[in-house]
């Protein structure tokens, strides 16, 4: 299993080009912490949806789809393709709020909305939950994932596939910045999409799994191709399908996919040129994630099921994989040991670039919430933009170690997904609506975060008997009654800050007329935004609509269902004409 020396030699040249980008953005991106963590907000749509698409392609994406079809079919992947709906309502709802915000981070957000100490300390608590507890447990999963590719693909440990991969992403990113990131971020993707879908024709076409044909029609593959799960069983279709569409896309804070936009996709839009270009970036970033990407790795998982059928036949074969990594998730780097001289290393390289890519977005964004949302505001106002980037680099080795040492901990890309989820339940609903609802304060939200924690503590480390998906409708149900509570218990934001937060954003729909109506009536005039939430909303169906025909066209197509495939392709050509005509209709600058 022991890449040849013209694998390596492809792996090690992405290697020295990452090393090279850093090295020329290097002197720019020390200018300033706007140019270290923003890129000095000039960047186009394309560049920046691209990077968002990287970033959501870690090494573990293909293990989790995987793990998710081996177990519960290619229906099992509702689990993400729910979060499509708060995707496209980031595109035409939040992004341009956001771009309008011209704030460094989303913490930074949380002094413009809401006023007062308990402002203050949102920011700074919020700041090192986001920068030290939920970035190092992202990139633990992510790290778990670049650990199995290491111990069966490369042949090596997992510290030191760890070390390796790890040190060159650490240098790049801490030389160059966001711009260093965005740029191999472009190249990561090229190199993924090649990868994926050259090694998923060559393994759907090996001579033990036989073709698409015979591949579909295999007795271990047939049960698993549907593309909705069992409706006559709902042990099956609720946790598969109805938690995630009528719950989970709202209620929880993942990685990517945040109620409202956040993390790393605010981070791409604030750095955009203006608000056409986040809503840009946004939009190409939902179109190739949800509808672009998962086949390739959708009809290897399936091969899988012939190649390897069950956990004792990857264990069989790699009797050197760690009895506490192996599951379901480990069968796509195994299967990639299929693959011939020159093209492994070329997979192999898209892999470690996808890794590299996330965890470059990670250091990068955590280092963002540490030094101007805590280090600057809380410890050094007075630092120079020089010192703040230096302390940013240190940031960013500080967190690298954390998340990668984490990644050694860590078992399963699974039940790393479904932790992130329960630790964010019930707290998302809170990040759309702050935006349309003026009475929503600082408390709210920390008393969101504090049930969210003790909630997910509680399903985490004490036995209950409940499923995953049962625990996180019952965390994001105590969590929104909690916060809820909370809301008219408090004080609200006081006027001036409320008033100040409307004229600069400029959110439509009826959630603000009380601070309009008061500040109108005390001789502090608000003109009344007459906002385009209907043809967004709407925007956002029909998007919805569009990208999951093209999806599920595709996969028709690839099943052989003309009559179905054609159908949906004429859907999702409709719903790109509709998107196109509305486009020139909504109020983005």
């Amino acid at each position: 299993m022991i890449l040849s020396t013209l694998d390596w030699s492809i792996v090690a040249a992405y290697f020295v080009f990452v090393l090279i980008v850093g090295v020329i953005v290097s002197r720019k991106a020390g200018d300033s912490v706007s140019e270290f963590f923003l890129s000095g907000r000039n960047m186009t749509w394309w560049i920046l949806g691209v990077s968002m698409v990287a970033t959501t392609f870690s090494s573990d994406t293909p293990n989790l789809v995987t793990g998710l079809v081996r177990e519960d079919g290619v229906a099992g992947n509702w689990a993400w393709w729910a979060f499509l709906l708060t995707g496209m309502l980031t595109v035409f709802v939040y992004a341009k709020l956001w771009r309008r915000s011209m704030v460094l981070t989303d913490v930074e957000f949380y002094e413009m909305r809401y006023s007062g100490p308990m402002a203050a300390f949102l920011r700074g608590f919020r700041a090192l939950y986001l920068g030290l507890i939920f970035n190092v447990m992202v990139m633990g999963t992510v790290s778990l994932a670049a650990i199995k590719f290491g111990e069966i693909v490369l042949g090596l440990a997992g510290w030191q596939t760890l070390l390796i991969a790890g040190s060159i992403t650490l240098a790049y990113s801490t030389l160059g910045g966001l711009k260093a990131v965005v740029v191999t971020d472009f190249v990561q993707f090229v190199l993924a999409m090649i990868g994926s879908i050259w090694a998923c024709i060559y393994l759907v076409n090996l001579e033990e799994v036989g073709g698409l044909t015979t591949l579909l029609s295999h007795e271990n593959v047939v049960s698993k191709t549907n593309l909705l799960p069992d409706f006559s069983d709902p042990s099956i279709w609720v946790p598969i399908l109805l938690v995630p569409l009528a719950v989970q896309w709202w209620a929880s804070y993942y990685p990517g996919a945040e109620p409202g936009g956040g993390g790393y996709i605010a981070q791409r839009m604030f750095s955009a040129k203006d608000e056409k270009n986040a809503v840009g970036a946004t939009l190409l970033f939902n179109i190739a994630h949800y509808a672009l990407r998962p086949w390739p790795w959708i009809l290897i998982a399936l091969a899988s099921l012939i190649v390897f059928p069950e956990l004792a036949d990857i264990q069989a074969i790699f009797p050197g994989l760690s009895e506490d990594k192996l599951g379901h998730d480990v069968a796509y780097p195994a299967m990639l040991t299929k693959l011939p001289s020159g093209l492994l290393g070329l997979v192999a390289a898209s892999l470690i670039a996808a890794f590299m890519s996330t965890i470059s977005t990670q250091l990068n964004l955590g280092s963002s919430y540490l030094v101007n949302d805590f280090y600057q505001r809380f410890i050094n106002k007075d630092a120079s933009q020089k010192q703040l980037v230096r302390v940013a680099q240190l940031f960013t080795v500080l967190t690298a170690i954390l998340g990668l040492g984490l990644g050694l901990l860590l078992t399963d890309a699974t039940q790393a997904f479904n932790l992130l989820l329960l630790l964010g339940a019930g707290t998302g609903l809170i990040y759309i609506l702050r935006w349309f609802w003026w009475r929503i304060n600082a408390a709210t939200e920390i008393v969101a975060m504090i049930a969210s924690l003790f909630i997910a503590g509680f399903f985490t480390f004490f036995e209950h008997g409940l499923e995953d998906w049962q625990t996180i409708i019952i965390g994001a149900v105590l969590t929104s009654i909690i916060w809820v509570a909370a809301t008219f218990l408090t004080p609200p934001t006081d006027d001036a800050t409320l008033r100040d937060f409307y004229r600069k954003i400029k959110p439509g729909g009826p959630g603000w007329d009380a601070v309009i109506n008061k500040a109108n009536a005390e001789g502090d005039p608000i003109e009344k935004e007459v906002g385009q939430l209907p043809l967004e909303i709407l925007c956002m169906v029909i998007g919805c609509m569009t990208v999951f025909s093209v999806l599920f066209a595709t996969g028709n197509w690839i099943y052989g269902n003309v009559g179905t495939g054609s159908l949906l392709t004429v859907v999702a050509v409709v719903g790109a004409g509709f998107l196109f005509w509305a486009w020139g209709r909504l109020k983005v600058v």
